[in-house]
């Protein structure tokens, strides 16, 4: 760590030595509404340099002394030029306009994307919320996660499924923030809707590989979702109104340029019209997003986030289920110069299941909640050297399940799992150098550590063996626990530490093109206990411990990346390894199981492939082209030469592998009036296990099924179509509208969700029964604002 520091500070010392610098710095945000812009290009061409805001505006770059021209460019806003004396440190604020069409804009749109050539970040795709919108989604809601499965690398776990998968990653993989707070579920109504309001979104940034130091816990991809902050100068309110859902967003501020607040909230209400049709079943979801910011004065600001989502299924007077998270942050932005920038955050997240079975009547509820004590800082140590460096605390509490029941004739008797606890530490360094005109690296540090702390009851097995495996029955069999001892809240049962470097290097091939390569290491210490292909509301989350090591992954991509005049170009291949990635012993039962450690396996996992993605980024046709071909596999050996494990030891497909993903994503602009979105999808069919024979014991018909995901279903494929109509583009009045209409799945594709086999009674033969979710899905959505 210390020759990594000296090193560091050897180059900002060459810099800062060699002759008098000064600091130009500021915040930038949009002059209509005060809101803060993540992004922003700053570029001194004579210099051949430039920056980046940051997640809250705020930018820093050290010069020599001298007089420069200074561009400020956005993708939406009209491109300004300032003329800087540094002659000593400079404080520069700006307010940039609204302009689409900016000229300037075009002409300097080039020099803002060799930044990105430049830098050498890759893996990453970053969407605004003006994008999202214009991306045609299933019912006429715009969906966040939707549209990130239109990016190479990642897919959906189906239609009708919650979560996404990257590069052959499963779902509990992700890492998702909104507002740096941590979602345990992304979906409402299990997979139809997503949890983020399209209103509330300022922007998002995927990580899929060459992730920085300052994200950990999860080992496959960062999704990292930024909520706007609220109109500082003007009281607004925008919204739309669905077939299936409706939602609305007020902001404004509380003292001119000073405060701010946001307020949104959505909710679906079809089942309101179930009774027509003599249906009591229920399904419906509602969410609320809640943000305060405040400008204390030119070096502090602060900000109170917040997020409340339920979901409610209901069949009949059979049973009930509620669901959702809860989030809570307070943060505070300090400068302590204008070289260095730092956020603290105090972070409250809480995932909650509920299950009613009213003809059983009982009560199960489950749920994770942690605390998150965050302190990050950024330093400008020079115009070639930027550190970020920080701490992260977490505690967790996990509940595995609380069963309560509803009558007093109930014949289910109280039960609660037992509940566990972790705490969960890392500290982080991240350097991001400037090596030369043509080289930059990113190198980072990231230890974690993660306690296991005590419980109220902790099963012991005999040689510590929770799992026993029957050569006579070739199964593997829960084994009875020897004895059950306790734990104080404060003492640790078991303890994990892992150092996980980070390394990213970019090579300037001319002004237009660069090559990069990156590694990263990652711990996961948290894991979805599911045996399903895509996580449900009944999935129980559970740490690292006794019997569960945490899953590590080694990833390992190189790229190249071209920009033409309207176009851009990025080409990544990438080779992911796995270690201790949970595996299932057949017929698992999860369940109210106050012991998975009893139905689990430790395996290995790797993914491979190649991600093309070609976009064009002006005109009135924009869009892009995405191609991922790829594999991700498991395997779990068995323990001892007598064991088979899992499919005999040998690799098989994972549930998520899809060879072929091939995603078309447009929009274009006829007139002021009328735009115009499409996407076609086509996807290799997801891999299944299907039944290959069957025998007769005991009267009962006992299938015979092939090797785990060695088949698949037909391969999936759709069109979807929208159409935005504008009444009135010129109109002065604060009231504006739009009319969206969309069509979902046009050609009527019945892709499989999944195949199951049944007995026909009436030709007494077997039959493959093919389940679809959607078919053609027409939808008109109302927006406005004003």
């Amino acid at each position: 760590m210390k020759k990594i520091l000296i090193i560091l500070f050897f180059f900002g010392s060459i810099s800062l030595f060699a002759q008098e610098k000064f600091t130009l710095s500021g915040t930038i945000s949009e002059g209509a509404s005060g809101e803060t812009l993540f992004g922003v290009n700053v570029i001194i061409p004579s210099l051949q340099t430039g920056t980046v805001t940051n997640q809250y505006g705020y930018y820093s770059i050290t010069l020599p002394e001298g007089d420069y021209e200074v561009f400020f460019s956005s993708i939406g806003f009209a491109t300004q030029k300032t003329q800087i004396r540094l002659s000593e440190n400079v404080r520069h604020n700006l307010k940039m306009a609204e302009d689409t069409e900016s000229l300037d804009e075009v002409i300097l749109q080039a020099n803002g994307e060799k930044l990105n050539i430049r830098s050498s970040q890759m893996s990453t795709n970053t969407l605004s919320a003006s994008t999202i919108k214009k991306i045609p989604v299933v019912l006429g809601e715009v969906d966040v996660i939707k549209s990130i499965t239109l990016l190479p690398g990642v897919t959906s776990a189906g239609e009708g499924a919650s979560g996404f998968n990257v590069r052959g990653g499963g779902a509990d993989q992700n890492l998702i923030l909104l507002d740096e707070a941590t979602l345990y579920n992304s979906s409402h109504l299990f997979g139809f809707f997503s949890v983020f309001n399209p209103d509330a979104i300022k922007d998002l940034t995927l990580y899929k590989g060459g992730i920085p130091a300052r994200y950990g816990g999860r080992i496959s991809s960062v999704l990292d979702i930024y909520q706007k902050d609220g109109n500082k100068r003007e009281y607004h309110a925008s919204g739309g109104i669905g077939l299936v859902a409706s939602r609305l967003l007020l902001e404004g501020p509380i003292k001119k340029d000073e405060a701010s607040f946001l307020l949104g909230g959505r909710s679906s209400y079809a089942h309101l019209f179930l009774p027509l049709f003599d249906n009591d079943n229920v399904a419906y979801f509602y969410d609320l997003n809640t943000k305060l910011s405040y400008n204390f004065d030119k070096n502090n600001r602060f900000f109170l986030s917040g997020y409340f989502g339920r979901d409610v299924f209901e069949i009949s007077d059979t049973f009930s289920n509620s669901f959702g998270n809860t989030t809570l942050n307070l943060r505070w932005n300090h400068l302590f110069s204008d070289r260095l920038f730092s956020n603290l955050s105090l972070i409250y997240s809480d995932y909650y299941y509920g299950l009613e079975l009213k003809f059983i009547e009982f009560d199960f509820d489950s749920g994770i909640r942690n605390f998150n004590l965050k302190y990050d800082f950024t330093h400008y140590i020079s115009d070639n050297v930027d550190l970020r460096y920080g701490i992260n605390s977490i505690y967790y509490k996990f509940n595995p399940g609380n069963v309560t029941p509803t009558t007093a004739d109930s014949g289910i008797n109280p039960f609660k799992l037992t509940d566990k606890y972790a705490w969960e530490n890392a500290v982080y360094l991240d350097a991001e150098i400037d090596v030369s005109d043509k080289i930059s690296v990113q190198a980072g540090l990231r230890l974690s550590t993660f306690n296991r702390l005590g419980q109220d009851e902790l099963f012991v097995y005999e040689n510590g063996n929770p799992i026993l495996y029957n050569p006579n029955l070739d199964i593997y069999q829960k084994a009875k626990p020897s004895d059950t001892i306790s734990f104080g809240r404060s003492e640790t049962i078991k303890s994990f530490a892992n150092l996980e470097p980070r390394f990213a290097i970019s090579y300037l091939l001319n002004d237009d093109s660069s090559i990069k390569a990156s590694y990263n290491r990652m711990a996961q210490y948290v894991h979805l206990i599911s045996n399903t292909t895509s996580p449900t509301p009944f999935d129980i989350y559970a740490p690292s411990g006794k019997y569960i090591e945490p899953q590590v992954a080694d990833q390992v991509a190189f790229g190249y990346f071209r920009n033409f005049k309207n176009y851009s170009l990025e080409v990544e291949s990438f080779y992911k390894k796995v270690k201790n990635r949970l595996d299932y012993v057949d017929d698992a039962d999860l369940i109210a199981n106050n012991a998975v450690e009893q139905i689990l396996l430790n395996g290995e996992a790797r993914a491979y492939g190649l991600e093309m993605l070609f976009r064009k980024n002006t005109g009135k046709l924009q869009g892009w082209i995405a191609y991922t071909l790829s594999k991700s596999e498991q395997r779990t050996p068995g323990r001892t030469e007598l064991e088979t494990g899992i499919n005999n030891g040998e690799w098989y497909n994972s549930p998520w592998d899809k060879t072929h993903d091939v995603s078309v994503t447009g929009q274009y602009e006829l007139s002021k009036k009328w735009s115009f979105g499409a996407n076609f999808i086509f996807q290799t069919g997801q891999p299944t296990t299907f039944p290959i024979g069957q025998y007769k014991y005991n009267g009962l018909v006992v299938p015979v099924y092939e090797a785990r995901n060695s088949s698949r279903l037909s391969a999936f494929h759709r069109l979807d179509l929208s159409a935005t109509w504008t009444p009135k583009p010129e109109s002065k009045k604060r009231w504006k509208g739009e009319w969206v209409f969309s069509i979902y799945n046009a050609y009527n594709r019945k892709n499989a969700a999944s195949i199951s086999f049944r007995e026909n009674t009436d030709i007494r033969q077997n039959e493959a029964v093919r389940l679809s979710i959607f078919g053609i899905i027409p939808s008109v959505t109302y927006n406005f604002k004003f």
